[in-house]
C-alpha cells in the first residue's frame, strides 16, 4: 500500500484516514487520481487543496457522510451515490444487531484494500446490477443466531458464485477467526485474505475461462473439471499429500484446480502490496551475515507495474525472511507462514503474465 501526503501540511498520510491529524484537514480517497487527497469546499462541492481552478470537483460517498465508513470520493460527473468500492456491496449485516455495524466497518476497509490493489493492476472492476449480469458484488451475511444448526451447510458459508462473494461476517470478528484458524489447522487466516482468495475465483471466470489461458492453466494447475465436491470432501477427510509443498503454496491449494488457483491469486495480491508498502517505507534488506547477498533487496521498482515476475519474487524472499524475524523478535508467529517451492512460483508467475496480458489488452483496446 501506498503512503500518501497530505498537500496542506506535508504531513504523512495512511490509507483508511478521515483527516490530517496535523492540519486537521477533511481527507478523501480519489479513485480516478490513486491519491488520499486533504479536500476543501469550491461552490457545492470538494476539490483537492492543491487543484486547479478547472478541475472537477467530487462529492462524498454516502458511506462517508452518512456512516463515516468510507473515505473515497466520487467524481461529480458520477450519477452513484455510492463510491467505486462501496457500489460493489448488494448486501450489508443487519445493523439493528449489536455488533455488526463494527463487523460491518471491517468489512469494508479490507474490501476498499482488495478493490484499490484490483484497480491498481488494471482489472475489470464493474459491478454486478442483477444475478444474471457480468460484474463483481460482495454480500456480507451473518448466520441466524436463532436458529440450532446440524449442518455447516446450514451456516453462512464464505465464498463465491458467479460474480457475487459472500461473506459470513463472523470472519471479522478477531476471536471467532481465530479460533476458526486453529479449528482448520491453518498457518494463516486473515479477513483481507478471504477476500483475496474469494476474488480469485471470479478473476478465474473472467480471465482463464473461455480464453486462450485455459490449456495452458491446465497444464500447470490441473483440470478444474474434476468434480470440485468430491475434490474437497476427500481434501477434508484425507487431508493434503504428504508432498504437497513441493507444488502448492498451502494445503488447501492442493484440494482442486480452482482452489489451487485461487490461493495463488491471493498470494500474487499479498506479493504486490506488502512490496508496495515496503517501497513506500523505503525498506531496505541487508542481513549482516556472510555471503548474504542473495538476501538483499530495496524493493526499487512499482510492483503493481512490473512487466516480468523475477524481480518482484527475487524481493519478495528476503522481505519476508526480514519480517519473519522481526516477528520472532517480538514473540510472534511468522508474518507470512509459507514456503514457495519452484512449482508454486511458477504458479505465480503465471498468474502475472494473465495479469499483464489483460492489462495489455485494455491498453490496445482504449
Amino acid at each position: 500500500m501506498k503512503l500518501f501526503t497530505c498537500q496542506h501540511c506535508g504531513h504523512t498520510l495512511y490509507f483508511d484516514n478521515f483527516s490530517c491529524i496535523r492540519c486537521q484537514h477533511e481527507l478523501g480517497f480519489l479513485p480516478d487520481k490513486m491519491v488520499l487527497s486533504a479536500l476543501k469546499t469550491h461552490d457545492d462541492h470538494w476539490v483537492a487543496v492543491d487543484a486547479e481552478p478547472s478541475e472537477a470537483g467530487y462529492r462524498k460517498c454516502v458511506n462517508y457522510s452518512e456512516h463515516n465508513l468510507c473515505n473515497w470520493m466520487i467524481a461529480d460527473s458520477d450519477p452513484c451515490e455510492y463510491c467505486v468500492a462501496c457500489r460493489l456491496t448488494q448486501t450489508i449485516p443487519d445493523l439493528s444487531v449489536e455488533g455488526n455495524k463494527t463487523l460491518w466497518h471491517r468489512l469494508e476497509a479490507e474490501k476498499r484494500r482488495l478493490v484499490f490493489s484490483l484497480m491498481r493492476l488494471g482489472l475489470p472492476l464493474e459491478p454486478k446490477p442483477e444475478p444474471d449480469a457480468e460484474g463483481l458484488a460482495f454480500a456480507f451475511l451473518a448466520d441466524d443466531l436463532s436458529k440450532a444448526f446440524h449442518e455447516d451447510d446450514e451456516r453462512v458459508m464464505t465464498g463465491h458464485a458467479a460474480g457475487l462473494i459472500t461473506l459470513n461476517i463472523a470472519e471479522a470478528d478477531d476471536a471467532i477467526r481465530e479460533d476458526m484458524r486453529q479449528q482448520m489447522a491453518e498457518p494463516y487466516r486473515t479477513l483481507l485474505g478471504h477476500f483475496r482468495h474469494e476474488s480469485g475465483h471470479y478473476y478465474w471466470d473472467r480471465l482463464v475461462l473461455d480464453s486462450d489461458w485455459l490449456e495452458p492453466f491446465r497444464t500447470l494447475f490441473g483440470d478444474e473439471t474434476q468434480d470440485y465436491q468430491k475434490s474437497l470432501q476427500h481434501h477434508y477427510e484425507k487431508g493434503a499429500p504428504a508432498d504437497w509443498q513441493n507444488s502448492f503454496v498451502s494445503t488447501y491449494a492442493s484440494s482442486h484446480p480452482w482452489e489451487d488457483w485461487a490461493e495463488t491469486w491471493a498470494h500474487y495480491l499479498h506479493i504486490a502490496d506488502t512490496l508496495e508498502t515496503a517501497r513506500a517505507f523505503g525498506l531496505r534488506v541487508k542481513p549482516r551475515v556472510e555471503e548474504a547477498e542473495d538476501l538483499s533487496t530495496g524493493v526499487p521498482f512499482d510492483p503493481y507495474r512490473s512487466k516480468n515476475f523475477e524481480p518482484l519474487i527475487e524481493q519478495w524472499l528476503p522481505v519476508t525472511y526480514a519480517l519473519n524475524s522481526l516477528n520472532q523478535s517480538m514473540g510472534q508467529p511468522d508474518l507470512y507462514p509459507f514456503i514457495l517451492a519452484p512449482d508454486a512460483i511458477e504458479k505465480l508467475s503465471f498468474v502475472h503474465r494473465v495479469i499483464l496480458d489483460q492489462r495489455e489488452r485494455k491498453v490496445q483496446s482504449a
